[in-house]
């Protein structure tokens, strides 16, 4: 298969957020057939659907992969259960969220996956971190990252507020 690009969005409120962040970058650039390329600054977000739960932590990567979308897929959720996610509150809290966004620009609609990720555009936790990175991506049939992400922010001017920036993580092998 052929090297395409992917975006992923991280996220975690629980068990110290920042550091489970970490561990998945660090994780996900272990992966074989996969290559980490960006990944935005740190945001702490304020959480949607069940508001009564703490901050998340929250950043975009472009990864490179070879794998097929549904592969990607399946090593993101394998990689949130090897760092302990627990599914059983929909929007709850959680100790690491791995969300395939993007796919080669790719759609895909079926049981099992749909892309573009039919929420990253409304959502200023997904879009002013990957602005940060790829300020001319475009997700779906949306305006590009960056015109997308002013438009949440003037919405929302608290909604996101940047930690910190952690690219010394990536560990370029090429």
């Amino acid at each position: 298969m052929n090297l395409v690009t992917a975006v992923i969005a991280l996220g975690a409120n629980l068990d110290n957020p920042r550091k489970q962040v970490e561990a998945a970058l660090a994780a996900l650039n272990q992966v074989k057939g996969l290559r980490v390329k960006a990944i935005s600054p740190l945001y702490s977000t304020k959480p949607v659907g069940i508001t009564d739960q703490p901050d998340f932590v929250n950043t975009v990567v472009l990864v490179h992969t070879t794998k097929s979308a549904h592969e990607l897929l399946n090593t993101l959720l394998e990689l949130e259960n090897k760092l302990g996610r627990i599914r059983d509150v929909p929007n709850g809290p959680r100790v690491i969220d791995l969300d395939l966004i993007d796919y080669n620009h790719q759609n895909i609609n079926d049981a099992d996956l749909v892309l573009p990720h039919p929420r990253a555009c409304e959502r200023a936790f997904v879009m002013v971190p990957l602005a940060a990175i790829a300020p001319y991506y475009v997700i779906g049939t949306h305006d590009n990252a960056s015109a997308v992400a002013a438009t949440l922010l003037k919405k929302e001017p608290d909604a996101v507020t940047i930690i910190t920036d952690i690219t010394d993580i990536i560990d370029d092998q090429e």
